[in-house]
């Protein structure tokens, strides 16, 4: 799966959240200062050439729809954060960000607890 740019992403996280929209809703959605209609044309037309993206026409105009799921993106991108600054150890990764974030044992012990209850 190919790695998309902050902008791209920002777009597909429109996509993921609305499921289908044309140009002109995505940019309704976007914070001031807006980019420009092309822009994001720009960009839908590039997230269809990664396959991220697909089309179908409505009257004279597109609704674009996502063809990737969030899910399935997101985890590439933590496989891909994972394996190159925490040489693959999800362990090392887990550690890491309970140091950085001075995370508590107890709430460890409760994301273990969120996790466990997800899988049944």
């Amino acid at each position: 799966m190919k790695q998309l740019t902050k902008a791209e992403e920002e777009v597909m996280q429109l996509l993921w959240t609305l499921q289908k929209a044309n140009v002109a809703s995505l940019l309704d959605e976007l914070p001031e200062p807006k980019p420009a209609y092309n822009t994001i044309s720009t960009i839908i037309r590039i997230l269809e050439d990664k396959g991220f993206v697909s089309h179908e026409k409505v009257g004279k105009g597109h609704v674009y729809f996502p063809l990737v799921k969030k899910e399935e993106y997101s985890n590439q991108r933590l496989n891909t954060l994972v394996d190159g600054y925490f040489q693959g150890s999800f362990q090392s990764m887990v550690s890491f960000f309970m140091k950085k974030n001075d995370i508590s044992l107890k709430e460890l012990e409760e994301i273990m607890k969120n996790i466990k209850e997800e899988e049944k």
